[in-house]
């Protein structure tokens, strides 16, 4: 039952449509109706401006983070963790509140490894701000640090060294859905039709 209602939890946290939200509380804008028409971060950076781009990167990682944390205070650990995770990633790309529409779930992802396996996500935080740097292409910083998150989950330090292959096959399984996701990003890269990042 301690589970059962953890998944509600998780999958509930995941679906909170941050960007949605803050765009029409602040702004009165519909950030899916503008831009990419995605509900996540970096379509609220580009609508919404950097303040709350950031507040919805923030918002959206701790959307993955806290109900494993919560989890965690409650006795819950291994691959039930692990599980939590993917349900609020899940809930992030098929949010309740959204009509089981959503976000690509990069920045819940962001929260759930962080939670999970830390040092992963401090060199995939390097490599994306590397590739976005020389870049400009969110997308393509996202699709790469997608597809090393397994190979890293396999040879890097976790938090618990005994559920390691459940999170390299978790890790895995997120990294192609999340691929999957940017499937129209990859295609516009292709074309040279992407649009890049400006900071300002």
């Amino acid at each position: 039952m301690k589970f059962l209602s953890f998944v509600i939890i998780a999958y509930l946290f995941g679906s909170l449509p941050c960007g949605v939200w803050l765009g029409k509380g602040t702004k009165n804008i519909d950030i899916r109706e503008h831009g990419s028409k995605n509900s996540g971060a970096t379509n609220a950076y580009r609508i919404l401006g950097p303040k709350y781009g950031i507040m919805v990167l923030v918002m959206d990682a701790l959307k993955g983070y806290i109900p494993l944390y919560l989890a965690n205070e409650f006795g819950l650990g291994g691959v039930e963790i692990i599980l939590l995770g993917l349900v609020a990633i899940l809930g992030h790309t098929f949010s309740f509140f959204l009509q089981f529409k959503g976000g690509k779930g990069v920045a819940t992802s962001l929260g759930v490894f962080l939670f999970l396996m830390p040092k992963v996500i401090g060199v995939l935080v390097l490599v994306f701000i590397l590739v976005v740097g020389v870049t400009k292409y969110i997308s393509l910083g996202s699709v790469i640090c997608s597809a090393l998150l397994p190979i890293l989950a396999f040879f890097m330090p976790v938090r618990d060294s005994a559920t390691r292959t459940p999170l390299v096959i978790i890790s895995l399984v997120v990294g192609i859905f999340v691929i999957y996701k940017h499937k129209a990003n990859i295609v516009r890269l292709m074309e040279g039709k992407e649009n890049k990042f400006n900071l300002k």
